[in-house]
């Protein structure tokens, strides 16, 4: 802080300076000399003892504020000046000019206002030797460039653009003292140590449209505002170093797919090296998988199935395996489903293995100790509903799988595999057991080389399970699809129940209700994320009245659970997946009432 004014200098400067940052500052008066005389007056100055060199100096002029230092390469040494337009200091007041140094960059701030950034074709040099140097305040020598006005408090802060924590108050009667900055810093170090200091270097940031990235601007920042996003330049590219949050802002409906016929099912995968795929189960007898190619999803491969519910993909090691679940027997009345494999010469799926199966509404592959395993859930067999279901158990040296252990169901609709720490556990949504829909659907746990019970739900006509993680949090979605038993008269609110959401209770060893969610005739749970949001889709189908029902995106909201924030209009709809891509995430879903399955793109914001 410094102050220009008659009579006889006094020098009580404040100041901060570094060798990579440094800051300055000073308040002034004015004098009653003519500036003619006072043209090379100096705030500060380094001097070399031997030459009389000036290392480095802080000077101003009637119409500037300039910055030099000694520069030095293979070619000799120079005196380098930057030079700030001279802000109106000579109005009797306090003022406070800040410095800030950084290589090739200079900031000049005056009463902690808006800087003037400037950046040298000479950057400052990364190390000056004081050695056998002086350095004066208030003049370049005894004599020389002599300072008249009042400077107070000088500091000398390494390390830092401390222009944050330097700006004093303008007020001249507040009594000076230590910043805040400089107590407590690191004294001495000891022996073979490094200096530390607890605090960070402040980083000049470009705000505005992409900047070129060239030696130039090597190791800068860029603040992109319109994507929160902030850069380094690094050699030629821009490297993301914050992303910004995404945030879900609205879903816009992205492609029409039109499908063989309704489809009960989508699975979306990634064959490595191949690309995103997506497999649907369509009610007829011919079933598709597509490829997404230039952002949309177009036909690849035709698959024959009978009356295919879902698709499971799994790998084996580098295998890669597509299980299609078949609800009808064929044309010869045998009923089974397909296990296919991927065929990377000809890049196709190509048959691999039938297993017998009974109405298969779903599989699921999943590992337990090394070994892989297939569970089909068995929906009934002729107008039986209380059947086994069967884990299947893949060979090595077969290179089949082969039945492992059967579980009996009622009207079984989907398995869902999971693991908490070391345990694995298996749940079962079952869906009618021949007279009602209110039955218990049962979670198993791997003990001992088989799945035991470990806990049973009471759902109604449950058609799938969901599983999802919310930081340490451990939860099981039911999708309830209706309510209905023989000796009742069947009413059309049976269909709008509610879905249940369980979370596990670590101490109690068990899950207990969560949330209950209103829902129409629900099919299907997803679960997904957008940047640190969490978020459940669910496919309504039908309201009791109509399969033109809206589906709901429902957002985590802490304490409150999941709450309703998007309404899709949807008919009939059965599946919902989602996926990202490099150019965004997207959900799509099936609709079991017509040939046409929609993709939609969540917009962020």
């Amino acid at each position: 802080m410094l102050r220009l004014a008659s009579g006889i200098p006094r020098q009580d400067a404040f100041c901060a300076l570094a060798s990579d940052v440094g800051a300055f500052s000073h308040s002034t008066e004015p004098g009653q000399l003519p500036w003619t005389e006072r043209k090379n007056e100096y705030l500060f100055s380094v001097v070399a003892e031997g030459p009389d060199a000036l290392l480095l100096g802080l000077r101003y002029s009637p119409s500037r504020l300039h910055f030099l230092f000694l520069r030095e390469d293979a070619a000799g040494a120079w005196q380098t000046r930057v030079s700030f337009r001279s802000p109106a200091l000579m109005d009797s007041q306090w003022h406070t000019l800040v410095l800030a140094v950084s290589e090739d960059s200079f900031s000049l701030t005056m009463d902690c206002g808006v800087p003037v950034d400037i950046t040298a074709d000479v950057p400052f040099p990364a190390t000056l030797s004081m050695q056998g140097a002086r350095f004066f305040i208030g003049s370049r020598r005894r004599t020389k460039g002599l300072f008249t006005g009042l400077v107070r408090q000088l500091v000398l802060l390494p390390g830092s653009d401390a222009t944050a924590q330097l700006c004093p108050c303008r007020n001249a009667d507040i009594v000076l003292s230590i910043p805040p900055v400089l107590q407590g810093l690191t004294g001495r170090p000891a022996d073979n140590e490094v200096l530390k200091y607890p605090y960070e270097t402040n980083m000049k940031v470009t705000l505005g449209s992409q900047p070129p990235c060239t030696k130039v601007e090597d190791a800068q920042f860029w603040f992109d505002a319109g994507q929160k996003g902030l850069y380094l330049c690094v050699g030629s590219e821009w490297v993301s170093v914050l992303a910004a949050k995404e945030k879900l802002d609205y879903v816009e409906e992205y492609q029409s797919l039109h499908t063989n016929s309704e489809t009960l099912g989508l699975e979306v995968f990634i064959i490595p090296e191949t690309g995103l795929f997506m497999a649907t189960a369509n009610r007829k007898t011919t079933s598709a998988i597509y490829k997404w190619v230039d952002g949309k999803f177009v036909a690849y491969q035709d698959i024959p199935t009978q009356q295919a519910q879902s698709w499971r993909h799994f790998t084996i090691g580098r295998k890669v395996f597509l299980a299609v679940a078949n609800f009808d027997p064929n044309e010869k009345g045998q009923e089974f489903s397909v296990i296919y494999k991927w065929s990377q010469r000809k890049r196709r799926f190509t048959p691999y293995q039938r297993v017998p199966t009974h109405s298969a509404r779903d599989w699921e592959a999943f590992e337990v100790a090394g070994e892989h395993f297939l569970a089909v859930a068995n929906h009934r067999e002729g107008d039986n509903h209380n059947i086994n279901s069967v884990i299947y158990k893949w060979n090595p040296t077969t290179r089949l799988f082969e039945p492992n252990q059967t579980i009996a169901t009622c009207g079984a609709y989907d398995w869902e595999f999971f693991t908490v720490g070391p345990y694995s556990f298996l749940v079962v949504a079952n869906a009618f057991n021949g007279t009602s829909t209110k039955v218990q659907s049962h979670l198993y746990v791997w003990l001992l080389g088989s799945f035991q019970l470990f806990q049973s739900f009471l759902t109604c006509g449950a058609a799938d399970w969901e599983v999802f993680r919310i930081g340490d949090r451990v939860f099981l979605a039911v999708a309830n699809s209706h309510s209905y038993d023989v000796e009742m008269q069947v009413q059309n609110d049976s269909y709008v129940i509610n879905s249940v959401i369980y979370e596990l209770n670590v101490s109690a060893q068990m899950f207990v209700k969560f949330q209950e969610i209103t829902t129409c005739s629900a099919l299907d749970w997803e679960f997904f994320s957008v940047g640190e949001d969490y978020f459940l889709v669910v496919a309504n189908s039908f309201d009791g009245n109509t399969f033109l029902v809206n589906s709901i995106i429902y957002r985590w909201q802490g304490y409150e659970g999941f709450v309703a924030v998007h309404s899709l209009p949807t008919f009939g709809c059965r599946d919902w997946e989602a996926f990202r891509t490099a150019a965004g995430s997207y959900l799509v879903y099936s609709s079991a009432k017509e040939p046409l399955s929609r993709v939609l793109r969540l917009r962020t914001g």
